[in-house]
């Protein structure tokens, strides 16, 4: 299996192995023995063979999703993607730059849903956004007259060794 964290699980897997634990059992091979096989613990066999016995083998089967259901359905992602479209203007803000605070106040506005800032991220990343730097240059900026300041006069301005043997401190 890999690291936590570093893929998604793979819940069918994951039952076939717990089934897989039970015919092993049927077999005769003891809970150690299944362990060792499967890569488990014993204790975790243990436990399968416990859950099977008291709640049916049916228990055992794979989990509909891993997590917390999102508090936000499908329907309402849409219209926050189109919130998020309309620029944080239209929700009263003086820039044009979405911030995670300020999409959790669109979401505790529009659908009465409180997102910590810190988890909205995650919820831009489903939607397709990315995290973006504003350039930091004006937009009155005129390319032409920089590329000449820095042909002309720029090369005046610049310090130049005097002589070649000058000693530098």
């Amino acid at each position: 299996m890999a690291k936590r964290g570093s893929a998604k699980r793979n819940f069918a897997a994951l039952e076939e192995r717990r089934f897989e634990a039970l015919d092993l059992l049927k077999q005769g091979l003891s809970q150690a023995e299944v362990g060792g096989r499967l890569k488990v613990a014993q204790q975790t066999v243990s436990r399968w063979v416990r859950q099977a016995r008291e709640q049916g083998r049916d228990s055992l089967r794979k989990a509909d999703r891993a997590g917390r259901k999102p508090q936000l359905a499908p329907d309402q992602r849409k219209a926050l993607e189109a919130g998020l479209a309309a620029g944080p203007e239209a929700l009263g803000y003086e820039t044009p730059l979405w911030t995670c605070a300020r999409v959790a106040h669109l979401i505790e506005e529009q659908f009465g849903i409180s997102y910590h800032p810190a988890h909205v991220w995650k919820l831009l990343r489903q939607l397709g956004w990315s995290c973006q730097r504003p350039v930091g240059r004006a937009l009155e900026r005129n390319e032409a007259a920089i590329a000449e300041w820095k042909k002309l006069t720029w090369p005046a301005l610049k310090k130049k060794p005097k002589k070649r043997a000058a000693r530098s401190f």
